[in-house]
C-alpha cells in the first residue's frame, strides 16, 4: 500500500527536525569541535531547530492544510532529537528527562504515522493524539512539575538509573505492543470508538489479539506508567496508574458494547477465550 501524501510529509518533517541529533555525532567525529559541542550543544540545537522550522514554515505555509501536519511532525521530531541530546550531553539529573522527551515525542508521531500506513482513510490531525483530552494535558504538566520540584530538592533521586531502566523497558514493550496491535488490526483499528460498522470491518482475533482482547490499550497502559517510572516520579507513577486504569475500564466497557453489537456471538466466544489484558478489568459481559 502506497503511503499517503500526509504520511510522507509527516515522515520527512519528523526526520528533518530530529536530525538535530547529528550535532552530537559531529562532536564525536570531529575532535576539534568536541568541546564546542559539549559546552554549547543546547545553543547549537536551538539555532539548528529554529532554522529547520523557519524553512518548513516558508515552504509549507502557503500550502494551507499541509502545514498543520508539518509543524506537528516537526515539533515531535525536534522533541525526539532534543531528548536524545539531553540524555547524552545534559547534566546527569536531567538525562532521564531526555529519555522521557524522546519517548513522548516518538509515541505521538508513531501514532500518526502508523495510522497513515494502516488506515489512511481514518487519518486526521487528531491521529497525533496531541489534543487527546484536557486531563491528558494536565497529567503531563503535573509530571513535569513533579520532576522539577524533586530534582531541585533531591537531584540524586533522578539518578536512580535502575528504576529508569525498568521504566524504559515498560515504555519499549508498551509501545511495541500497541503498534503491533495497530498493524495487526489494519483498517479495523481506529482511535475513536465506532458506533456504526463500516463495510469490511472484521473481528480481528489473530496475532497479538490472540493473547488478549485489547493489546493496544495494554500497550498504552504500560507506556503511560513507564514514562513516570523513567522520570522516577513516585507520586505521578501512582496517579498515572490509577487514572489510566479508570480510563481504560470505562473505555473497554464502552468499546465492547459496540463490538458485541457488531459481531454478536462471535465476540461472545472471543471473550470466553481471552482476557482484556488489563489488570482487574473484565470488560462488558452480555451474559447474565
Amino acid at each position: 500500500m502506497a503511503l499517503s501524501t500526509n504520511g510522507r510529509i509527516s515522515l520527512y518533517c519528523f526526520c528533518l527536525a530530529a536530525s538535530v541529533v547529528l550535532i552530537s555525532f559531529i562532536g564525536a567525529l570531529v575532535q576539534l569541535l568536541h568541546y564546542v559541542v559539549e559546552d554549547y550543544w543546547l545553543q547549537l540545537a536551538a539555532v539548528y531547530s529554529t532554522c529547520v522550522h523557519s524553512v518548513l514554515y516558508i515552504f509549507y505555509k502557503p500550502r494551507g492544510n499541509a502545514y498543520k501536519v508539518v509543524w506537528r511532525a516537526a515539533l515531535l521530531g525536534t522533541g525526539t532529537g532534543l531528548g536524545i541530546l539531553t540524555s547524552v550531553h545534559g547534566p546527569h539529573s536531567w538525562r532521564v528527562f531526555g529519555w522521557y522527551l524522546a519517548l513522548l515525542s516518538g509515541f505521538h508521531f508513531s501514532e500518526y504515522f502508523v495510522t497513515a500506513v494502516t488506515n489512511p482513510k481514518a487519518l486526521t490531525l487528531d491521529s497525533f493524539l496531541l489534543n487527546h483530552s484536557r486531563e491528558y494535558g494536565v497529567a503531563a504538566a503535573c509530571s513535569w512539575l513533579e520532576f522539577l520540584i524533586e530534582r531541585s530538592i533531591a537531584p540524586g533521586l533522578k539518578q536512580m538509573w535502575w528504576v529508569s531502566y525498568v521504566g524504559l523497558a515498560m515504555c519499549v514493550v508498551g509501545e511495541g505492543l500497541r503498534k503491533a496491535a495497530m498493524l495487526t488490526a489494519g483498517t479495523n483499528f481506529n482511535h475513536i470508538i465506532q458506533n456504526h460498522r463500516e463495510q469490511g470491518h472484521v473481528l480481528v482475533t489473530h496475532g497479538v489479539y490472540a493473547l488478549c482482547r485489547h493489546p493496544s490499550y495494554v500497550g498504552w497502559f504500560l507506556w503511560s506508567i513507564g514514562t513516570q517510572v523513567v522520570l522516577v516520579n513516585p507520586i505521578c507513577t501512582v496517579a498515572y496508574t490509577l487514572a489510566s486504569w479508570k480510563f481504560f475500564r470505562t473505555r473497554v466497557e464502552e468499546e465492547e458494547i459496540t463490538l458485541l453489537t457488531f459481531f454478536g456471538e462471535d465476540y461472545v466466544q472471543y471473550q470466553r477465550r481471552t482476557c482484556t489484558g488489563l489488570p482487574f478489568i473484565r470488560g462488558f459481559r452480555a451474559e447474565v
